[in-house]
């Protein structure tokens, strides 16, 4: 056996991981129209020369939902040509196969169906560009599905409630537990996470033994209140989430502080939209898995076209021209020449040795013309470009940003008053203002501890409805959590409490726990008042949080903790059906009698105070490895990434059936750490162990 095939033993998972191939897309373009055929022709590839165990995809492997005969055709080609063959299969499937491939009438894994030679499994679920739909909710990876090419998994049937039953596999003494969730709205997925609608479901027995790993494929960035899926919804016990949809290539497995599970995001295979996150290198994912152990390797893709996007704007060349230099469009368009040029150039260097890069690029310059500049003719301009570009007919994309359209003509006609008039006097509140002011500030002053929310809302209490204690109250409470926190991490230098405070504060914003955090501050200020015996200055308490409550008829009157929380993207605060308990490495919040106490202890004690005693650290200082900024970076080296779990759990006890619904569990002995040691003698191991790392 060859030193390079020593690492893959017969415990080692081998996983392929691409999602977003939009095969199909711009097939009709005289250009582009192969780069989707290409690319997947390559990951294919890829598989079969790497021998992996199977290919996992993250959804759109079509661009249309309704893919035409040539892109079916192509792909049915590629996948009998890559995907079948004699070579054996050398993991097994445990769980109940009816349950994981629901939408055939091949119930069971292509590669141990008798009539098949399946060498390469392909395991899939579908995105939002080839999603089921008709009376028969089928989509067209059910028609490869049904002629045994992939295993479609992670279609939910019902719009009320979804259970994730996980595809239990075993090669040799390793165990990996596949979930998979298709595309859905994602409004309607949100709602079912707030309402505790969505539950992934655990194997009976030795729960701690499994490597969890979730494909999902959903908005990750916010894009409206309900818009997106935070990563704060899915399960804590998971290990790896592979997120599809969004098609910026962020392959590099980052590490979610709250949940302790990583996220990898590779991002489309090829480039549909002229946009800056299309821009970014293309790869995909080598994953080893073995016992408790994860390896991620950085592959990057050759077939791709090469994109480049600039943007320039006008108004900062005063020195070469400006709206008043004579023949000024004609300046302008020699320079947005030269830029293009410039870009040329670059993808001609960065393509030579690359044999299979397309010979054309994708070129893009946004111009900003605000302040008084005119746009000139872009199709005469593309001319010049026709023969060296792949998009001719959009190289210039003209915009205004920093223009404002007051309709203002001269100076006779001024409106004064409409020019003077603040922002702030219609339709923001006083939260609205501290954010922007928070926003617009320089970094030396900004919060360190609260966000900006919380302390909007802190001063809306105080300034509406008299309630003195609001801020300290708010800040009392955020100490004694954030101090919690450091304890449960073991963080003692005063370097490392800085960092962790912010990623602690970071990783709360705009989620269900910052804002019951901020109600819960706000209850305990109230109850202050009352035993003080001060008159509320509105008698109407339960509707204090009528701007963040969704049901208002669901709210107590002075909202205890444990109520679930309503809010904007609010989730149960109980026990975990499905909803967001208190995170696993914090004690829950003081409850409203023993407020006035804890804030009188903690007024008097400092964060770096709350480390003196050495035996109040948890536990987890000593099973948990180190987490350092270095260690969470995301670069663009083509490199292995070795992650480590770090202790596991206390067993949990057995039930009657063979999958359990997940329960809310400590997180204080779980987590996965990144392994960076540039030690030479060790880079070619994904498989480190403990001993390589630093503890504190």
């Amino acid at each position: 056996m060859s030193s390079e095939n020593t690492l893959d033993d017969e415990d080692t998972f081998k996983i392929l991981i691409a999602t977003d191939v939009h095969l199909g897309y711009l097939e009709k373009d005289a250009i582009r129209g192969n780069d989707s055929y290409n690319t997947l022709d390559e990951i294919l590839k890829c598989a079969k020369t790497n021998q992996v165990d199977f290919i996992l995809l993250g959804g759109d492997l079509f661009h249309e939902n309704k893919p035409s005969r040539r892109c079916l055709h192509n792909c049915i080609t590629m996948l009998r040509q890559y995907c079948m063959g004699d070579t054996p299969i050398h993991f097994n499937i445990l769980s109940d196969q009816t349950v994981n491939f629901n939408t055939t009438q091949f119930p069971w894994v292509n590669y141990q169906d008798e009539n098949l030679n399946i060498a390469i499994p392909v395991f899939s679920i579908h995105g939002n560009h080839d999603d089921p739909t008709g009376a028969e909710g089928l989509c067209a990876l059910d028609l490869l599905g049904a002629s045994g090419l992939i295993n479609h998994f992670g279609h939910s049937q019902s719009v009320e409630r979804i259970e994730i039953s996980p595809i239990l596999m075993q090669k040799g003494n390793t165990r990996l537990a596949l979930y998979g969730l298709g595309s859905i709205p994602d409004e309607r997925l949100y709602r079912m996470f707030v309402n505790n609608q969505v539950t992934m479901l655990r194997p009976k027995e030795d729960q701690d033994e499994w490597f969890n790993l979730f494909t999902i494929h959903q908005n990750r960035s916010k894009h409206g209140p309900t818009n997106y899926i935070p990563e704060q919804f899915l399960d804590e016990f998971l290990d790896l989430v592979v997120w599809g949809h969004e098609h910026e290539c962020l392959i590099a497995p980052s590490r979610n502080e709250q949940q302790l599970f990583y996220v990898t995001q590779p991002g489309s295979s090829v480039a549909t939209s002229l946009s800056p996150g299309e821009a970014t290198k293309k790869h995909i994912g080598l994953l080893r898995v073995k016992g408790r152990k994860m390896n991620l390797q950085k592959i990057p893709l050759k077939t791709v076209r090469q994109f480049f996007i600039q943007d320039v704007v006008l108004a900062d060349y005063e020195d070469r021209f400006t709206p008043d230099t004579p023949q000024v469009t004609k300046k302008v368009e020699d320079f947005c020449y030269a830029k293009v040029v410039e870009m040329l150039e670059e993808a001609e260097r960065e393509r030579l040795g690359c044999p299979l890069t397309p010979e054309k690029p994708l070129i893009r310059l946004r111009v900003d013309y605000s302040g008084g500049f005119e746009a000139f003719n872009t199709s005469r301009f593309s001319q010049k470009f026709v023969d060296r570009v792949a998009n001719p007919k959009d190289i210039i994309h003209f915009l205004r940003r920093r223009e404002q359209k007051e309709g203002i003509k001269d100076e006779v006609n001024v409106d004064y008053g409409k020019l003077l008039k603040t922002t702030a006097v219609e339709g923001l509140r006083v939260e609205d203002l501290v954010k922007q002011y928070f926003e617009a500030t320089e970094q030396t002053v900004q919060l360190s501890l609260l966000t900006e929310q919380g302390m909007g809302k802190a001063i809306q209490e105080f300034v509406d409805k008299d309630e003195k204690d609001a801020i300290q109250e708010l800040i009392t409470y955020q100490l004694e959590k954030t101090q919690r926190h450091l304890q449960a991490r073991g963080v003692i230098t005063e370097q490392d409490i800085d960092a962790e405070i912010r990623r602690f504060r970071d990783s709360k914003k705009n989620t269900t726990e910052e804002e019951n955090e901020i109600k819960e501050a706000m209850s305990r200020a109230k109850a202050h008042r009352l035993e003080r015996g001060d008159d509320p200055l509105h008698s109407d308490i339960s509707s204090e949080f009528a701007d963040v409550a969704m049901d208002s008829d669901e709210e107590s009157a002075l909202f205890p903790p444990t109520t679930r929380g309503r809010g904007r993207g609010g989730r149960g605060r109980g026990g975990r059906g499905r909803g967001r308990g208190a995170t696993g490495s914090e004690p829950k919040p003081a409850g409203r009698g023993r407020a006035q106490k804890s804030s009188a202890t903690t007024q008097s004690r400092s964060i770096m105070q709350a480390f003196q005693a050495p035996s109040q650290k948890s536990s987890r200082t000593r099973a948990t490895p180190s987490y350092t900024a270095d260690e969470v970076a995301i670069d663009d080296s083509d490199e292995d990434i070795s992650v480590m779990k770090a202790a596991r759990p206390p067993p949990r006890p057995a039930s009657s059936s063979s999958f359990t619904k997940y329960s809310s569990q400590s997180q204080s002995s779980r987590g996965v750490a990144f392994d960076d040691s540039d030690d030479d003698d060790e880079q070619d191991n994904p498989f480190k162990g403990p001993s390589h790392r630093s503890r504190r």
